[in-house]
C-alpha cells in the first residue's frame, strides 16, 4: 500500500495523521520533524489508539527529510512546539531542502497560511502547479455548509457549495451555483438569509487544527486512491478568472499525482466582480 509523509509533528500534523490512519487508506505514515522524539512519540500514541479504533496503518517518526522519497503524497503541516505552520523564510528553506527528494510526489499544504509557500514552490522551485494542493479551503467549505444547513433547517449532506477567492480574508461563495436537496440554493433561501450567511462567512477563517487536519487527510486520501472526486483547493492559478502566478481557490478533481482537472464556475456579474477584487485581478 501507499506511504504518505507528513512534514511536521504539531497539532495539524497530528490531526492529519490520525484521520488518515483511521481511514485505513494508507499503508504507512511518516511524521517528519526536527524534534524527532516528539514525532516518534506522536506516531506511537496514534498507533496505540488502534486498540480502540481498529486500523492497520503503520506509523513512524523521523527527522530525515529524504524519507519522502517514493511517497505517494507529502503533507506540509506544522512543526512541533510553538513555531506552528511552515511559513515564511523557514518554510521556503524547507521546500528547497525537500525538493530534491520529491520526484513527482504531490504536495498537500495543510495549514491556513501557506499560500506563500505554494507560490514559491511553483515560481522558484519549479514544481508543476498540478502537484501543489492547499487543503484548507475544504475546511472552510465544511463550515459554510454547516451554517447554511442551519439557516435552511436541513442536513449538511443536502447542501452543495464551493468557495472561491484567496486566503486569509478574501473569500467569495458563489451562491448562484449552490444547491440544497437538488434545488437551486437561491430558490430555497431568501435574499435576507443569504445576506446573513455572507456576513458570517468572513468570520469563519482561520479554521482550527482538527478541521484542518481532517481536510488534509481527506484530500490526501483522494490523491492516493485516485478518487477523481472534486474538492475546493488552493493552488497556483494559471489564467483562471484572468489571474496568473498567484494562489487562489478552485474546484478541482484529484487523482494520483495531483490535480487532473479544474473547473471555473459560472458566476453572476456581482460574484465575478467580488472574485476579481478578492484575487487582485
Amino acid at each position: 500500500m501507499s506511504t504518505v509523509a507528513i512534514v511536521g509533528a504539531g497539532h495539524v500534523a497530528g490531526a492529519t495523521a490520525h484521520a488518515l490512519a483511521v481511514s485505513d487508506r494508507v499503508g504507512r505514515l511518516l511524521l517528519i520533524d526536527d524534534a524527532v522524539s516528539a514525532a516518534r512519540g506522536k506516531a506511537l500514541d496514534i498507533r496505540q489508539s488502534a486498540a480502540i479504533v481498529p486500523f492497520h496503518t503503520r506509523l513512524d517518526g523521523t527527522d530525515d527529510l529524504s524519507s519522502v522519497t517514493g511517497c505517494s503524497a507529502c503533507v506540509i503541516a506544522d512543526r512541533f512546539g510553538s513555531v506552528g505552520e511552515w511559513t515564511g523564510d523557514e518554510g521556503l528553506a524547507m521546500i528547497r531542502r525537500l525538493t530534491p527528494y520529491l520526484g513527482k510526489t504531490p504536495l498537500v499544504f495543510a495549514g491556513a497560511s501557506q499560500g506563500g509557500l505554494i507560490a514559491f514552490a511553483a515560481t522558484e522551485a519549479g514544481i508543476d502547479r498540478r502537484r501543489l494542493i492547499g487543503s484548507s479551503p475544504e475546511a472552510l467549505v465544511s463550515s459554510v455548509v454547516a451554517i447554511t444547513a442551519l439557516e435552511a433547517g436541513c442536513s449538511p449532506r443536502e447542501v452543495m457549495l464551493t468557495v472561491l477567492g484567496a486566503p486569509p480574508s478574501s473569500f467569495v461563495v458563489p451562491w448562484s451555483e449552490g444547491a440544497i436537496g437538488g434545488y437551486p440554493l437561491q430558490a430555497v433561501l431568501s435574499q435576507v438569509a443569504l445576506a446573513r450567511l455572507e456576513a458570517r462567512v468572513r468570520h469563519l477563517w482561520p479554521p482550527g487544527p482538527y478541521v484542518l487536519g481532517a481536510s488534509a487527510a481527506r484530500i490526501t486520501a483522494a490523491l492516493v486512491t485516485s478518487s477523481r472526486q472534486s474538492f475546493s483547493v488552493l493552488t497556483q492559478l494559471g489564467g483562471e478568472f484572468g489571474v496568473r502566478d498567484r494562489p487562489g481557490i478552485l474546484p478541482a478533481r484529484l487523482a494520483a499525482g495531483g490535480i487532473v482537472q479544474t473547473r471555473v464556475p459560472e458566476l453572476t456579474t456581482r460574484e465575478r466582480v467580488q472574485l476579481q477584487a478578492a484575487l487582485g485581478g
